[in-house]
């Protein structure tokens, strides 16, 4: 099964690669994507990285407060859009 975790607080210059590069430490990473804005295609500062539901939790405690760049990622699992 596969889960999604949500990555807040990105540094404006990630790529997806380097988030995948550092989640992939931790387990396996399925995809990653960084949001941008649709009117402006602006980073929006946040991205999800879906893993397996096996590496799940390890990611998420080994990431959360992880820094990246010159910022603290915050990782939990995404929640559905309402």
């Amino acid at each position: 099964m596969v889960r999604t975790l949500y990555v807040g607080n990105l540094p404006w210059s990630t790529t997806e690669e380097e988030l995948a590069q550092a989640f992939s430490a931790h387990g396996e990473v399925l995809s990653v994507r960084i949001t941008t804005d649709r009117q402006t295609g602006r980073f929006q500062g946040f991205g999800f990285v879906e893993v397996n539901d096996a590496d799940a939790e390890r990611m998420i405690a080994a990431m959360n407060g992880y820094r990246l760049g010159n910022r603290i990622l915050t990782v939990n699992e995404a929640r559905a859009r309402s």
